[in-house]
């Protein structure tokens, strides 16, 4: 076991003990300064004007387009961190063959595996027996994210989970398994959709109007000086939308501020009235109502007229046009895509992207090409393929990257290795706990702030000195880091994670030579990123493990595997 006197803390690296001959280890993560290098700048325009001259000959008729460069087997594991929950060696190949595009393009054309709600029910989750916990929420999750054949969707749908937070610990209602499964089924459905569809459909789910408090949400009396809840408002423009400063369109902030409280509490006036769709279902009510969008209660509704952010609805404007109007007020604000397209650059590549790569991105945002705003498979593309993402230079540089969330380096090791559910319970649990588990879990976030807010900066680090932000530290202690390297360790040998299991057969034909297992465990998981040192320090402890016998080559590779999981040039994403 790892305990906190164990780990050794510096500003820019993780030290890793290690202490044979067993499954060891440990130690991980007090810092790496991290932010992206500034954009380029355009030179000034030459024009060349024509001499007349005699007529051109006709130009020859197009050949075949060229085809893509190769992309080598380091870069193709760098890209599927970014674009995957993890990775194995036939995703690699896969890149290889088709290109970083031609991946994506075949990515958008997965069909979407079994959803939460229906494998929910499937899976007898609608006995009576689970009407008030969440039981199978956590299972489903881990199915989707481990096994679900369309790993860029679902790595996306985790990046919304965490921008459009929703926590099963704030939704208090009966079979709050199902209100949160069909909130996540929402967040997929629009990985690849539009952005203000999203918006409407989240506005109206069940999950969110228990969560942030609006369901049932009534207009002023002025007899007893009630007014509307505005929790739902506020962290739709804070958290979702716009952000607290006014942007310019490379992210950079403003001055002034986006929204004052008249613009919360006018926009509140908007989400009065809604509740749950209750026609025609049996009472006590069943999980079928967590699938149903929110209905209208005239009663509740305040029909007078509302303003914020300079516009005004008319007074006598129905509740669903009222809402179609505020969600169309905040997706055609100018902060909606600069606020977006950062966050999902920070999830996915890097946590201080320059303000160019954020302004291209969200230019994309707002428009795909075709006068289409939102479109997020044109915000995805944006976000994987621009230069700065894919520049190896770039990511050279200590500067650059983003320590990998716990959850995340879970998951790179289970897609990596293949491990599944046989009995399909998948019952991998909770792992919020930070100093036995990951200390993270998704969708159980402790707050509508997600597990780590996008401008966190560790206090008295050299990050802070260097003006930086890192969040994924906000959830970075020395608690957890002894229990993240704890689990994984036990993770790695198939103790202690539910009914989750692997036989490693991409490993065990490796074992008998340290540095050729090594080899693999490096590229698969942290695409070449560990150094000669590292990898010889780490080879001259997995020597000292005989790897003779089948179980001798076991506790070689869980070894390794734990080792790798614990070495902060893995740990920090590049």
């Amino acid at each position: 076991m790892v305990s906190a006197p164990d780990i050794a803390e510096s500003d820019d690296l993780i030290a890793v003990a290690s202490a044979p001959p067993g499954p060891l280890v440990a130690a991980a993560a007090s810092g790496a300064l991290l932010t992206a290098c500034g954009g380029g700048a355009s030179g000034d325009s030459v024009v060349a004007v024509p001499v007349p001259g005699p007529a051109p000959a006709p130009a020859p008729a197009p050949g075949p387009a060229a085809a893509p460069p190769p992309v080598a087997a380091n870069e193709a594991a760098r890209f599927l961190a970014q674009a995957t929950p993890g990775a194995n060696r036939i995703d690699i190949a896969a890149v290889q063959a088709s290109g970083f595009a031609g991946w994506i393009e075949a990515q958008f054309a997965i069909p979407q595996s079994l959803s939460h709600y229906d494998w929910l029910a499937a899976h007898g989750y609608t006995d009576e027996k689970y009407r008030n916990n969440a039981s199978g929420l956590d299972n489903t999750i881990w199915r989707k994210l481990i096994a679900s054949p369309d790993p860029l969707r679902q790595r996306v749908t985790l990046a919304l989970s965490e921008i459009c937070v929703v926590s099963v610990l704030g939704v208090s209602t009966s079979w709050r398994q199902f209100a949160v499964g069909n909130y996540l089924d929402l967040l997929e459905n629009n990985a690849f959709g539009n952005y203000r569809t999203l918006l409407g459909q989240i506005s109206l789910s069940t999950a969110m109007g228990y969560y942030l408090t609006f369901r049932g949400n009534a207009k002023a009396n002025p007899a007893t000086g009630s007014q509307p809840d505005e929790n739902y408002p506020r962290e739709l423009m804070q958290l979702m939308t716009l952000g607290l400063y006014k942007l310019n369109a490379d992210g950079t902030p403003q001055a002034a501020e986006t929204y004052g409280q008249a613009d919360v509490s006018g926009l509140a006036r908007v989400f009065t009235g809604w509740d749950l769709d209750t026609a025609g279902l049996a009472s006590p009510l069943p999980p079928d109502v967590h699938r149903r969008p929110m209905v209208q209660v005239a009663s509740r509704y305040e029909t007078g007229s509302k303003s914020f952010l300079g516009s005004t609805i008319a007074a006598g404007v129905s509740a669903s046009a009222c809402l179609n109007t505020a969600l169309d007020t905040l997706f055609s604000h100018p902060n909606l895509p600069p606020f977006i397209s950062r966050q999902l650059i920070q999830r996915l590549v890097t946590s201080n992207p320059s303000p160019a790569y954020v302004a291209r991105v969200a230019a994309v945002f707002a428009d795909n090409g075709a006068g289409v705003r939102g479109d997020m498979k044109a915000v995805v593309r944006a976000t994987l393929l621009d230069t700065e993402a894919r520049d190896l230079t770039a990511a050279s540089s200590p500067s650059f990257g983003k320590l990998r969330e716990p959850v995340t380096r879970f998951l790179n090791w289970a897609r990596a290795f293949g491990a599944t559910s046989a009995s399909d319970a998948w019952a991998v649990n909770d792992l919020t706990d930070p100093a036995t588990r990951l200390g993270q879990s998704p969708m159980r976030s402790p707050s509508v702030f997600n597990f780590f807010r996008p401008g966190y900066v560790p206090p008295n680090s050299a990050i802070a000195a260097g003006g930086l932000a890192a969040p994924e530290f906000q959830i970075t202690t020395e608690s957890s880091v002894a229990g993240y390297v704890n689990f994984m360790q036990s993770t790695v040998s198939g103790v202690g994670v539910g009914d989750l299991r692997t036989g490693y057969p991409t490993l065990l034909p490796l074992a008998a030579d340290s540095r050729a297992l090594l080899a693999e465990v490096n590229l698969v998981l942290a695409a070449n990123q560990l150094s000669a040192a590292t990898l010889a320090m780490l080879a001259s402890a997995l020597d000292s493990i005989a790897a003779v016998s089948d179980s001798g080559k076991l506790n070689r590779i869980y070894a390794a595997l734990t080792l790798v999981l614990a070495s902060p040039e893995y740990i920090v994403q590049k």
